[in-house]
């Protein structure tokens, strides 16, 4: 009784087969509907997050340095009007 019916060999070789078979069509079919996906995303003109990501810490920065170059205009604004207030305390009065 230690021999096994060639039948039940037979039968586990054609079921091995069978769920490899299906384990190729189950990656297949999701790179299908990973294709069919990513078609849909480029037809509505979505971006991917990374894309976002960095298009937003783009965004940031430039806006830091808006601000720094408009903090660094107004000081240099508040300087030259000084610098002229000092500038026409120091001029005679000729407008008699």
């Amino acid at each position: 009784m230690s021999d096994r019916p060639r039948f039940f060999d037979d039968l586990a070789g054609m079921a091995g087969g069978a769920l490899s078979a299906l384990a190729g069509l189950r990656e297949e079919a999701e790179a299908i509907v990973r294709a069919r996906i990513d078609e849909a995303l480029r037809r509505l003109d979505l971006v991917r997050r990374e894309e976002f990501d960095a298009v937003q810490e783009l965004a940031a920065r430039a806006r830091a340095g808006q601000e720094a170059a408009e903090a660094r205009l107004a000081a240099l604004e508040a300087r030259v009007a000084a610098l002229e207030a000092a500038g026409a305390e120091s001029l005679p009065d000729d407008s008699v």
